[in-house]
């Protein structure tokens, strides 16, 4: 427990004495949910039957993609930090065991979302009127299943990290923005031609957005939704931490990882 929390507050103190990380943390889900907001905005006051209602969706939208996508974040650029800072052997000969690694770095991507989902809250309750109690006890499940599966496709694109090193920095950033047009996130399922929608479902996110809007329309929570998402969330997960496991491994054997510290 003790190495594990020294992960945790390994990154967190790399985030608070570097003020440009800092930056970056916040700046773009709020400039994001800026622009979506006053679009939304604009929208509403084009079409005055769409009111509230559309504002609400749409910033749902903008914060449940924001836990997907920084909690891959969380777990790919721990990862990275130790690329940049070239500390991956220090890793490997020490006696922190990779699960409590993993873990470290689950608990601070935790730390992480749960900080910028706060403040994207509370910006929207500031500028548009928005309101947690829209979704209720709900947020919860909803927010689970998308935690999970960030951290899944983190552990893909971490794997990816370890096969090719910094030669894949960019499909952290770019793995996450290839699911978005296919999670229903700013969109309902309905808009997907029919041969396009058996591989939109594939994916937990699609299952949770879809929830989300049923539950702003109908005021009931679609459960069946969440355990399908769940369900989806536990088959990722174990085939993306075998692929992340089998990569390390072969780090160690032919010396990649050794390579990449230097």
């Amino acid at each position: 427990m003790k190495r594990i929390r020294t992960v945790v507050l390994r990154y967190v103190l790399i985030h608070i004495k570097s003020p440009a990380r800092l930056l970056d943390l916040f700046f773009w889900p709020v400039m994001e949910l800026f622009v979506w907001g006053f679009f939304s905005m604009y929208l509403a006051k084009m079409d005055v039957g769409l009111g509230a209602r559309l504002t609400i969706t749409l910033v749902n939208a903008l914060v449940f993609w924001d836990i997907l996508y920084r909690s891959q974040q969380s777990l790919s650029l721990a990862f990275m930090e130790e690329l940049w800072t070239r500390n991956v052997v220090n890793l490997l000969i020490s006696p922190l065991r990779h699960l409590e690694w993993v873990l470290g770095a689950y608990i601070y991507g935790l730390i992480k979302t749960g900080i910028i989902v706060g403040l994207l809250l509370g910006l929207a309750t500031l500028f548009y009127a928005f309101h947690v109690s829209a979704l209720g006890f709900y947020l919860i499940p909803m927010s689970v299943n998308l935690l999970l599966f960030g951290y899944g496709v983190g552990l893909f694109t971490t794997g990816l990290l370890l096969r090719w090193g910094h030669a894949a920095e960019a499909l952290i950033w770019a793995i996450p923005f290839l699911i978005q047009p296919f999670s229903a996130i700013f969109y309902p399922l309905s808009v997907y031609p029919g041969w396009l929608k058996p591989l939109v479902l594939i994916l937990p996110s699609t299952h949770v957005m879809e929830s989300m809007r049923r539950l702003i329309d109908t005021g009931v929570y679609d459960w069946r939704s969440f355990f399908i998402a769940f369900g989806l969330n536990i088959v990722f997960t174990v085939l993306f931490t075998v692929f992340c496991v089998r990569m390390l491994e072969r780090g160690r054997t032919n010396g990649q990882l050794v390579r990449m510290a230097g």
